[in-house]
């Protein structure tokens, strides 16, 4: 290649050669796995379930304050609990009227993104 470069008003042309980098070799490829088997082991999930009637919690962090008593009437909107995580408070409402049939946490529990909190019918 060829360049022009010009230092204090004086062009210089200059040739410069430029080397195209080696592609790194790829490893052996194995198609259909590697020839040995592998043991699936069974595992436990960390989240309690719920029920159907349940209020899930939307994020991982740890009960507040409970707001609610077990056999309240309440409404949609009614905030049931204060979740805590990162130092923000998260208020989880009731999605709809019922009653408080029970309360699956207290405070200081920790939960899990999912996890039941309390149970409306």
């Amino acid at each position: 290649m060829k360049l022009k470069v010009t230092v204090n008003g004086v062009p210089y042309g200059i040739d410069v050669e430029v080397e195209e980098p080696e592609a790194p070799a790829l490893g052996p490829i194995i198609i259909g796995g590697s020839g040995t088997s592998s043991i699936v082991v069974p595992t436990t999930a960390s989240v309690s379930g719920a029920s159907a009637n349940a209020v899930t919690a939307p994020l991982a962090g740890s009960v507040a304050r409970v707001l609610v008593e077990e056999g309240q009437e309440i409404t949609a909107g009614t905030v049931l609990l204060v979740l805590e995580a990162m130092k923000m408070e998260t208020e989880i409402t009731a999605p709809r009227d019922g009653k408080v049939s029970r309360i699956l946490v207290e405070k200081g529990t920790a939960v899990q993104a999912g996890e039941g909190l309390v149970e409306v019918d």
